[in-house]
């Protein structure tokens, strides 16, 4: 899954003017047909389903990337293909306004650290809380953001840090975090603590090591962090979110991918329709009763 062959369609016949239906796909006027996919390089002069098939992984599908398991509340059962949760149901609502069916929706794995890597991409797009940074855009491109990430922290009932966490107290603790996150660079950042952060390769790991006593906390979005405390961990709980970041998750393309700014056009519309804050009541469920807390 981390790698990438090159989409060539010999096939193509470069017509002026050319409608396709669903399924196939037409080129664009001056595409190269030994150009295609996410590398493509000519000009996008249209976001019509025709016109946006050349700049595809596999033209008449989009080819949509997570990680596995994918956790609730972005995904329901680990099944991304089924439309349940939050990044499940953008991922396809995104989809609609490009044209396509849900049954032309693929689904494929790419891991978090994998996804901002340099390198041909294997997907469309990547969905998976995957925030926004300018170190990250230097090898990836990005749509416009769907989810404004704002980040807590988590920790068992008893543990100190549940009742002392002023900022003076909170560098005084173990934290464990997902090696190449945003959450690692907000403890290291913010909060910079006495200890080194604990890194994991995985969430799972990291909550291992929560429950093991290895560390005593961990940061990660407001809606994982409830899903955590309240589902999967046991004596776990929520201890505070911290002030807007500003940063916020954005759908993780190709470098120079043209078809970002037609899922660009697609958020937008998304947004002032009211579709994504709908989504997000839906299953996000962001208690406004989680204290802040300053790190």
């Amino acid at each position: 899954m981390m790698f990438r062959r090159l989409l060539l369609v010999s096939a193509l016949v470069l017509v002026g003017s050319t409608t396709a239906g669903a399924g196939g796909f037409a080129s664009v006027s001056g595409a190269s047909p030994l150009a295609q996919g996410p590398g493509n390089t000519a000009p996008l002069r249209s976001c019509s389903y025709s016109a946006i098939q050349p700049y595809l992984y596999s033209p008449g599908h989009l080819t949509v990337a997570t990680d596995a398991p994918a956790y609730p509340p972005w995904f329901e059962h680990n099944r991304p293909s089924d439309g349940q949760g939050y990044e499940s149901a953008v991922a396809y609502d995104v989809a609609k306004k490009l044209g396509f069916k849900p049954s032309q929706v693929r689904w494929v794995v790419e891991t978090f650290n994998a996804s901002y890597a340099p390198g041909p991409k294997h997907f469309d797009f990547d969905i998976n809380e995957i925030s926004v940074t300018k170190t990250r855009a230097k090898a990836v491109t990005f749509s416009v953001g769907y989810y404004t990430d704002d980040e807590a922290l988590v920790a068992l009932k008893g543990s100190p840090i549940v009742k002392h966490h002023t900022p003076a107290a909170l560098k005084t603790y173990v934290y464990g975090e997902e090696i190449g996150t945003t959450a690692l660079q907000y403890i290291n950042s913010r909060i910079q603590p006495t200890h080194r952060p604990e890194t994991f390769t995985t969430l799972n790991d990291v909550k291992s090591a929560l429950q093991d006593h290895r560390i005593a906390a961990f940061v990660t979005d407001t809606p994982t962090s409830q899903y955590i405390a309240t589902t999967e961990i046991p004596h776990a709980v929520v201890v505070g979110q911290f002030p807007a970041s500003g940063q916020h998750y954005g759908l993780l393309f190709q470098k120079g991918d043209k078809l970002v700014k037609c899922v660009d056009k697609a958020i937008d519309e998304l947004k002032k329709a009211g579709v994504l804050r709908d989504l997000a009541s839906k299953y996000l469920r962001v208690y406004t009763s989680i204290p802040v807390i300053k790190p």
